[in-house]
């Protein structure tokens, strides 16, 4: 190394076009420019920091004024014919009057006054307005270079009179090749996973990546290894995060709890640790397809070791956990006790369930799906009486009976049997009493449809959801297979009911259950369970007054009121005007929360109850 010190921005500063790194698009546009003579009056550089703006406006009036190499860059500014100003220390008006008045003397040695204004951005708007007409006309031999990391606050009557260049970010590799360069010009040792550290720390910055190249060298000496450059940069190792890894594929919550301590007390800061996690976990997401793991910037060796690790994680669970780590570094930033929202956190990842894990939950559920057809659904409250299980209906069914003559029908199984004789008890009960029996059906069916309804309103995850409805659908389409037979009930078309002069209260309540059963099809689901809810009160002058039992519910009958109307007109043969009102709540029908009513729903159905007894389901909210 030499022994007068030099910072390694400034000593290996790009001196011509080929030096500078990444940047093609722009050199090459201007070198084609200086060779035909067709250079514009002005130009703007626009790129995030440490790209080379400054140094491409340096190498582009060095070039154009055949200036020659020994003349450090730096040192551009002491020649007459090139003059640099930066904008966040002069940026009134008057620094841009004394700039015209700059312009109008010649160059007193080359062709061309280059002009380099940094920062332009930070230029106020007076200053902006006086220096339009001197960019837009200027002389023969003035050129303005415009460097600038926020081209959106430059004025738009600015960016219309010069030449837009954007400068992009310098990839990982192309940092590693060049400080690989520079360590071997100033004899420094340093191994390739070091390289990739550093080309990564500077996010894209060459200025970035030089810079922490030199505090490196000032710590490690000339020798860098990587286990010091990491303590030098406060920089999280993939060798940690790969231990971490192990921990969540072991489910090891105490090796977990273990290396946070180690982590916090090397003084690593959270945010940086799980900006690290996830740019790890994004590479081992990306390592299960071997073709794209170009996108992986990492040395060989450490591909090698994400291809090995993501093998013993999917890609779902790799996405579940990135879900959790973006979350906590939103919470981090408002947590009274960010220590234990960490430690919360990566908590989270050594006992998520595996997706392994659920396909076995779901081949279970599958199976107990395909056995639910000998399921019997429970009696209602009212009953006592105790369903017998379908092992001991088949054994009772296969169990041999003594036979008894029938003359009326040829030799059936008894089960038969004793199921013909309850449906024939059925149909007795229902023509001695048919007004009850019809009344139990459609209780049955709204109870029935209002279990449904509480599914929907839980909120319960969509697994036991879905699950619960196919299972309860492979439950009727059963009971419909033995119950084939079994007569419909008689209904009697309104058409056909002697409607009386008058309306009255009691007859649309005697009407109105199979008003609300007419419904059914020809208006949304939603809109009937909301009818069903409402109450007639009464019946007076041309109107029916209902009462709703909420807010939400009144507006979506005063929506629907013109058809509703005209379909209650097939049963009374008048059209009744609807007056909608929300009746005062009782205290008993305050509303309950989600978990109150996910018991409820554990109680009344007995497949979402063994989901949570066998399998530990709960309810995520």
């Amino acid at each position: 190394m030499s022994d007068t010190y030099r910072a390694l921005t400034r000593k290996y500063r790009p001196t011509s076009f080929e030096d500078i790194v990444s940047q093609e698009h722009v050199s090459d546009t201007i070198k084609n420019a200086i060779k035909q003579n067709r250079l514009s009056h002005a130009y703007m550089f626009c790129g995030p920091r440490g790209v080379g703006k400054t140094t491409m406006a340096r190498v582009l009036a060095r070039t154009i004024n055949e200036i020659d190499i020994s003349i450090d860059g730096e040192s551009l500014n002491q020649t007459l014919n090139i003059v640099e100003m930066d904008a966040a220390s002069n940026n009134k008006v008057d620094d841009v009057h004394h700039l015209r008045e700059s312009v109008r003397i010649p160059p007193q040695n080359g062709k061309y006054k280059v002009f380099i204004v940094d920062e332009v951005h930070m230029l106020s708007k007076a200053a902006f307005n006086a220096l339009l007409k001197t960019l837009e006309e200027p002389p023969e031999h003035a050129i303005f270079i415009f460097a600038t990391t926020e081209p959106h606050k430059v004025l738009p009557t600015i960016l219309s009179r010069v030449q837009r260049f954007d400068f992009k970010r310098i990839s990982v590799e192309e940092i590693v090749q060049r400080l690989r360069k520079i360590a071997i010009d100033e004899n420094i040792s340093i191994d390739e996973e070091s390289l990739h550290v550093i080309a990564k720390k500077a996010d894209g910055a060459l200025r970035d990546a030089l810079g922490l190249m030199d505090q490196a060298i000032a710590f490690c000496g000339d020798t860098i290894t990587h286990n010091e450059l990491l303590q030098a940069l406060n920089v999280v190792g993939t060798d940690r995060l790969f231990e971490f890894m192990e921990c969540v594929k072991d489910n090891d919550a105490d090796q977990g709890l273990e290396l946070i301590n180690t982590l916090l007390q090397e003084g690593y800061d959270i945010q940086e640790y799980l900006i690290g996690l996830t740019e790890h976990l994004r590479n081992l997401y990306i390592a299960h397809e071997t073709s794209k793991l170009y996108l992986v910037e990492a040395s060989e060796e450490t591909k090698k070791r994400y291809q090995k690790t993501a093998s013993d994680f999917s890609r779902d669970d790799l996405m579940r956990m990135l879900h959790i780590i973006s979350e906590a570094q939103i919470k981090l930033k408002d947590a009274s006790q960010p220590r234990i929202q960490f430690e919360i956190t990566l908590l989270k990842l050594i006992h998520m369930e595996r997706s392994e894990q659920l396909s076995d939950l779901l081949a279970g559920l599958q199976e107990l799906k395909k056995n639910s057809g000998n399921f019997v659904a429970p009696s209602h409250k009212g009953s006592t009486q105790k369903e017998p299980k379908s092992e001991d209906l088949s054994n009772k069914v296969s169990e041999p009976e003594e036979e008894t003559p029938d003359t009326t029908t040829d030799s059936v199984p008894k089960g038969q049997k004793r199921i013909d004789s309850e449906e024939e008890i059925e149909i007795e009960a229902e023509e001695a009493d048919p007004e009850a029996a019809e009344s139990k059906k459609r209780s049955e069916a709204k109870e029935e449809q209002l279990e449904e309804d509480d599914d929907f309103d839980i909120g319960a995850p969509a697994l036991i959801t879905t699950l619960t409805r196919k299972a309860r659908a492979s439950v009727q389409a059963e009971k419909q297979n033995q119950n084939g037979n079994s007569e419909k009930p008689n209904t009697k078309n309104p058409a056909e009911k002697e409607v009386p002069e008058k309306i009255t209260t009691e007859y649309v309540q005697e009407i109105w259950l199979e008003y609300l059963e007419s419904l059914k099809g020809d208006f949304p689901m939603l809109l009937h369970l909301q009818m069903e809810r409402a109450k007639v009160k009464k019946v007076k002058g041309g109107e029916i007054h209902l009462e709703c039992d909420n807010d939400f519910a009144q507006k979506m009958l005063d929506e629907q009121s013109t058809d509703l109307q005209f379909k209650l007109k097939e049963f009374t043969g008048s059209v009744l005007r609807f007056n909608i009102s929300v009746g005062e709540k009782d205290e008993k029908d305050k509303p309950m929360s989600v978990y109150e009513r996910f018991k409820q729903i554990q109680q009344k159905d007995p497949i979402i109850r063994d989901i949570v007894e066998i399998f530990g389901a709960e309810l995520e909210y």
